[in-house]
């Protein structure tokens, strides 16, 4: 049974698309002027990648004129997050506390044994 959010992943894989996806986070950009951006790449590639990230929902594109204004949909990266990182947040906040106790537990033990050591003179 495929997850909901695949779609929303593959989109998210490829470096290009996460680059779109940061100059987009700027604010909303013409689609000239998000090709503009990536040189090394043909309008008609940046134009795939564009249609990639639409169809993941995570850009939305809208008319103005003759020019598309694409802006940063950030809801379904904010499903990613609740789905995958929020319910692992609290267990991985418990193992990281629980390495700090012991870090510093360590770290008093050896200062404790350091100041009771006799002067070897």
């Amino acid at each position: 049974m495929p997850d909901d959010l695949d779609v929303v992943w593959k989109a998210l894989s490829d470096p290009t698309r996460r680059s779109i996806l940061d100059l987009l986070r700027q604010g909303p950009r013409t689609t000239t002027e998000i090709v503009e951006t990536f040189p090394q790449l043909s309008r008609f590639g940046v134009m795939k990648h564009i249609d990639v990230l639409r169809d993941a929902a995570l850009i939305t594109t809208r008319e103005e004129g003759r020019q598309r204004v694409n802006s940063l949909n950030v809801v379904p990266i904010r499903q990613i997050y609740e789905r995958w990182v929020g319910k692992f947040e609290e267990l991985w906040s418990s193992h990281l506390l629980r390495i700090k106790e012991i870090a510093e537990n360590e770290a008093a033990d050896s200062k404790s044994a350091r100041s009771h050591k006799p002067d070897e003179r």
